[in-house]
């Protein structure tokens, strides 16, 4: 896995952000402030632009660059959330970048924004998603998986989590506020998570 394929990755993500923007933002409307499609593009297109007007030469350059813009460019706290994962995956991550240190990276994002935003899968957040895709991804290492059957699994794997959160109860954020009125929405930050993860499959493929 290449710089390319990592820079790739959010230049997908930002095209499918740009593409469900007002859905995203529809679905924080019902639980939160009704910003967060339109903070997530505001904040993928600074990406988009800061890997263009310095372009990274490593994986872990793209994904520092990444975070940063998305913390700056981002409303909310899912500027702050995003950031962190990736941030932390650049500081996980060795070179050259394997499926299985990308697997322990990524857990390590995803580790990091359960302790930033003191969330747990059930919480109804971003964490339903990306926990599960953690966990496909370190099974996949595990069973010997190529990358992009790997990536596919883990974007399942997110797309499941997301739904799954349509349920709950909100535990965490702006929409745990609402209480019982939480449940039947998908959170927004799941199903953006989910997208990040279906550009990575994507993309690798």
């Amino acid at each position: 896995m290449d710089t390319d394929l990592f820079v790739a990755w959010f230049e997908e993500t930002a095209r499918l952000v740009r593409r469900d923007r007002d859905r995203l933002t529809r679905l924080d409307a019902a639980i939160g402030d009704a910003d967060h499609g339109t903070n997530l593009d505001r904040g993928l297109t600074e990406v988009r632009k800061a890997l263009t007007e310095w372009p990274p030469e490593s994986p872990v350059q793209v994904l520092t660059s990444a975070g940063t813009a998305l913390i700056r460019r981002v409303g909310g706290a899912s500027g702050p959330l995003y950031g962190s994962v990736f941030r932390q995956m650049g500081k996980a991550l060795d070179s050259p970048v394997t499926l299985a240190g990308f697997s322990a990276a990524f857990d390590e994002g995803v580790v990091a924004v359960e302790r930033l935003g003191k969330a747990a899968p059930g919480d109804k957040t971003m964490v339903d998603a990306l926990a599960p895709a953690s966990r496909a991804l370190a099974l996949a290492v595990r069973d010997g998986v190529g990358v992009r059957e790997a990536f596919e699994q883990a974007a399942r794997a997110a797309a499941e989590g997301a739904r799954a959160t349509i349920p709950m109860q909100a535990r965490k954020g702006r929409a745990s506020y609402l209480g019982e009125r939480s449940i039947g929405h998908e959170d927004p930050g799941a199903a953006s998570s989910a997208l990040f993860m279906a550009a990575l499959a994507t993309v690798a493929s």
